[in-house]
């Protein structure tokens, strides 16, 4: 069930508030005349949050990608390409 409480206690209870998004890594609701405001949250769960919709807009996007056209490559093949440009980095590095 999600933390709700009014903004006023942000400025009231600013390092309760800290405390309690930093240990549950959930976020808090704060609301203003009884009407949802701001959302107070960690670092730590925001940037969570931002990796996984980055992750699934790249799915997204694969998906996409997938269906116009009917090229398919087999793992052994994708992983023979991503080695190759490993190699290749790690050469480029070396020289």
């Amino acid at each position: 069930m999600p933390t709700i409480r009014p903004i006023s206690d942000l400025r009231n209870h600013f390092a309760e508030i800290t405390k309690e998004v930093q240990s549950s890594k959930e976020p808090i609701f704060l609301t203003k005349n009884g009407m949802g405001s701001i959302v107070v949250m960690s670092m730590e769960a925001y940037e969570e949050g931002r990796y996984e919709s980055q992750v699934y807009d790249q799915l997204l996007e694969a998906e996409v990608q997938a269906a116009a056209t009917s090229q398919r490559f087999s793992h052994s093949a994708v992983m023979d390409a991503a080695r190759a440009k490993l190699k290749k980095a790690e050469d480029k590095q070396g020289a």
